[in-house]
């Protein structure tokens, strides 16, 4: 069953400008080190940054939040699978938020893709419950 759905459209331009303005202060605020490193690591820098925000701000929406009710930027991490398969990843209090949301004799899967074109980063999140045991240490996010 379906628990949430969520999209962003970020430009790159603007967190482009944003990482000119702010830099290291506005990297580590929202993205983890693995996050930063990938970016760091790519040639489109800002443009992977763009699809990592756009992937917290859809992931916070499918979780029914939003980033207004204490979610923070960091409990939300885009990582990849080696066939480069986006990931997202929750801990601390979207972990929490997940696990209320999930139904009992159920397992929550997050489903993440990302696609840019400049200027525009993309980012959509379903959030599937399937059955089986509903243990934190089962779950595959």
């Amino acid at each position: 069953m379906i628990l949430g759905i969520g999209s962003d459209l970020a430009n790159i331009e603007r967190i482009q400008g944003t990482l000119d303005r702010f830099g290291t202060r506005f990297k580590n605020r929202v993205f983890t080190e693995v996050e930063q490193q990938k970016a760091e690591s790519r040639k489109d820098v800002a443009g992977t940054y763009a699809k990592r925000w756009a992937a917290k701000e859809a992931c916070s929406k499918a979780l029914g939040t939003g980033l207004a009710m204490g979610i923070s930027w960091k409990d939300m991490s885009v990582t990849n699978m080696k066939s480069g398969q986006p990931l997202m990843k929750v801990t601390g209090w979207a972990k929490e938020r997940l696990a209320q949301m999930t139904p009992k004799g159920h397992v929550a899967v997050i489903h993440c893709t990302l696609t840019d074109d400049h200027p525009w980063a993309q980012a959509f999140i379903v959030i599937e419950a399937l059955p089986g045991a509903n243990s934190s240490d089962s779950s595959p996010t």
